[in-house]
């Protein structure tokens, strides 16, 4: 089937948010548990959703919070994370992404943002590129994480084409895992050792033009 979408994940793809994730759970675990929150363990929290993630971060640290108490905290880390990304500039759009994003609507093809994030369009916003996307699907709109293909399905459904035409990039496991949950193919933005289950995979975007994502097969795909 030809493909007619890109479908972008937003942190670690699009700008470097993950970084202000990672400090702003990193303070959460130090200040109200007393522990370090390491990058490795911050691996498993990639492309999965707020709630989800302080519950895996509980789990790594074994503690126990009582459920009333779990909102306090999420709404805390969110907190401190939209004071970190406040400042946020366009210089701060990863490499060759620009371009990328130019050259795709050049092609004619759609493009549409998914992404956990209930502050997607607040970043969108500061970095200056809400405007070249044709559908936005945010936190705000879906309830179940990745590797549960909603938030990509949404967006296919929302722009009117069948999910096989869509292209998903992805930094995650959990994100590649939801592209081919929902019968979409998945470009990994990263290590290739870590995303090697997606179609391809790049270390940038200045390692891809349109054509590669034209070209794309299906050898890879778990149907």
């Amino acid at each position: 089937m030809k493909i007619t979408t890109c479908i972008f994940d937003l942190d670690g793809v699009i700008v470097d948010t993950a970084k202000y994730h990672y400090l702003a759970w990193k303070r959460l675990a130090k200040e109200k548990f007393k522990k370090d929150f390491s990058i490795r363990d911050n691996e498993q929290l990639k492309g999965v959703s707020r709630v989800e993630s302080l519950n895996i971060l509980l789990r790594i640290f074994e503690e126990n919070v009582p459920e009333n108490e779990k909102q306090i905290l999420t709404d805390l880390k969110n907190k401190w994370y939209v004071e970190y990304i406040s400042k946020i500039t366009p210089e701060e759009i990863l490499p060759g992404v620009l371009k990328f994003l130019e050259d795709v609507k050049r092609n004619k093809l759609y493009m549409a943002l998914a992404s956990a994030s209930k502050n997607a369009r607040l970043l969108l916003d500061r970095i200056g590129l809400t405007h070249l996307f044709d559908c936005i699907v945010d936190g705000t709109v879906v309830t179940r994480a990745k590797p549960h293909p909603e938030v990509f399905l949404k967006c296919a459904e929302l722009l009117e084409v069948e999910p096989q035409s869509c292209v998903v990039f992805e930094d995650a496991i959990a994100g590649v895992e939801a592209a081919h949950a929902g019968k979409m193919y998945a470009i990994g933005v990263g290590d290739k050792h870590i995303l090697h289950k997606a179609e391809m995979v790049i270390s940038s975007f200045e390692n891809i033009i349109v054509n590669d994502v034209l070209n794309l097969t299906k050898t890879n795909k778990n149907e």
